[in-house]
């Protein structure tokens, strides 16, 4: 007699597997091809530690990643800090007065600018980055070197990449584990999502 639970098994797994290849082909349709390069002057709206917005188009700053809005770092000495918010405020300060422009052309998958922001020759994206509020993302591999020795930010104690709280926080307790997934997919966290497919499987099958 054909065992139920083994069925239920191999039913959810290969759900997952045919799950994982449908994401990971929408995550390279998604990327957009660079269009002409666009120059935005402000004024520009903070809303977290590396994305603006003028009038209705998003702007997310290019090579960094600083610390998701809701998120907290701890200290050396062990206090919890709005590491967070504080990057936000980090940027407001970058962008007060004006004198600001913003430059780009290519697009992420949720159709925001890719920018390189600056006021004169000093670089807003790399300012960040050295201010110890944003690692480095693909840029800025110097700056983050300065940040870390001198222990700026987030530097000064412990904290999770951006990249890995967004994974972690990702859907809260109500189908978290499914959007989580889904958000390693996104962030091409392929590792995380294959340890994540085989955990469905009977461990001599791993």
């Amino acid at each position: 007699m054909t065992q139920p639970l083994p069925l239920l098994r191999d039913a959810v797994l290969a759900a997952a597997l045919l799950c994982l290849l449908l994401l990971i082909a929408a995550r390279l349709d998604d990327s957009e091809d660079p269009g002409p390069e666009t120059a935005l002057a402000g004024p520009f709206h903070v809303l977290d530690g590396d994305t603006l917005a003028s009038g209705r188009q998003k702007l997310r700053l290019l090579g960094i990643d600083a610390p998701e809005l809701d998120q907290t770092c701890r200290t050396a000495a062990g206090v919890d800090w709005d590491c967070g918010s504080v990057a936000r405020q980090a940027l407001r300060d970058h962008v007060d007065g004006g004198g600001i422009e913003c430059r780009g052309s290519a697009r992420d998958r949720y159709h925001r600018l890719l920018v390189d922001c600056h006021r004169g020759e000093t670089s807003i994206n790399g300012g960040m980055v050295r201010d110890g509020l944003a690692i480095a993302s693909g840029g800025y591999a110097q700056e983050e070197d300065e940040a870390r020795s001198a222990g700026q930010g987030i530097w000064a104690g412990e904290f999770v990449s951006p990249r890995q709280w967004r994974a972690e926080h990702a859907g809260g307790r109500t189908g978290g584990r499914l959007q989580g997934f889904r958000t390693w997919v996104d962030n091409g966290s392929w590792s995380q999502a294959w340890e994540w497919v085989s955990n469905l499987l009977p461990s001599g099958a791993r």
